[in-house]
């Protein structure tokens, strides 16, 4: 009885427990349950002591909830845009790049967001989860230059480029396992600390790619990738040029998001020319043009 009732709870505020605030906002929770699965707290504890020596230790079903705690934190930081025909246009775009990329499915599926707010930027979270601000949609032309942002996201995605930025954070591997075998299991004990270790490791990752953003070697392959994502799906590569070219001219000293954390326009793109060679000024498609405009009205 007892079991079925913690199972209960936990199911109901699994989402919150993957939350910042977690640790506080819960704390008479965690103090409730604590005696409630002690062989499991044994068994949970002993798993704990195992060391992730690489990320690709890291399964896709533990890759998931690393990228969902980590949205949380970027939704704590960012709020959402409730532009509706944004979001599904965004979502449908994003769901059929990522079925062009080397890696078309993730443990938990492709979740694309816009997020509100006019800072030039995009995220991706391990596992798929993929972040643009309305600032840096407001740098697309074009169809073709939204969806060179979406596929430079999805390459950080396929190629883990989160999972390998975990490494180079404080994160413990045994830290790791103990937070991820908690969440991933529903199974309980000293929730608490797991919790407050699982999200102190989040907000290290988080810190990570927020403020200090990928390596060049990263952002070259996400771009190169994009390249190739759009041709798959016949899109302009060029596009992805008049896009930066736009990022470039808005960019100021003062600017945050890709300006800090990514290279600059001017070297992406000859990196992108390097790999489609001259550039030249993508045809207009009307029908693209068209849904464009009418979709992206008054984000």
């Amino acid at each position: 009885m007892r079991r079925r009732r913690f199972l209960k709870t936990l199911a109901m505020t699994a989402p919150l427990l993957l939350s910042p605030l977690a640790p506080k906002a819960f704390a008479g929770l965690f103090d409730e349950l604590t005696d409630v699965l002690p062989d499991e707290v044994a068994s949970m504890l002993e798993s704990g002591k195992k060391l992730i020596s690489g990320f690709e230790d890291i399964t896709p079903e533990q890759e998931h909830y690393i990228g969902r705690s980590v949205a949380a934190v970027i939704l704590s930081k960012y709020p959402c845009c409730n532009h509706r025909n944004g979001q599904r246009y965004v979502n449908v775009m994003g769901q059929a790049l990522a079925q062009a990329s080397d890696r078309p499915e993730t443990f938990g599926g492709y979740h694309f967001l816009i997020l509100d707010s006019d800072e030039i930027n995009a995220l991706s979270a391990p596992g798929g989860f993929v972040f643009v601000t309305k600032g840096l949609l407001g740098c697309c032309r074009s169809e073709d230059a939204m969806a060179s942002v979406l596929a430079h996201e999805i390459g950080h995605v396929q190629r883990k480029h989160g999972l390998q930025a975990i490494q180079k954070s404080r994160i413990t591997g045994g830290a790791t396992a103990l937070a991820l075998t908690g969440t991933a299991t529903l199974s309980g004990g000293t929730l608490k600390e797991v919790t407050q270790t699982f999200d102190d490791s989040i907000q290290d990752i988080t810190t990570t790619m927020i403020d200090s953003g990928y390596s060049r070697t990263f952002e070259k392959e996400a771009d190169h990738d994009a390249v190739v994502i759009l041709q798959r799906m016949g899109y302009d590569p060029n596009a992805i040029v008049d896009m930066l070219n736009v990022m470039r001219t808005r960019f100021t000293p003062q600017s945050k998001g890709f300006a800090r954390t990514h290279p600059s326009p001017k070297e992406r793109i000859n990196n992108v020319l390097a790999t489609i060679g001259t550039y030249h000024r993508p045809a207009a498609v009307k029908p693209r043009n068209d849904r464009f405009a009418s979709m992206t009205k008054g984000l």
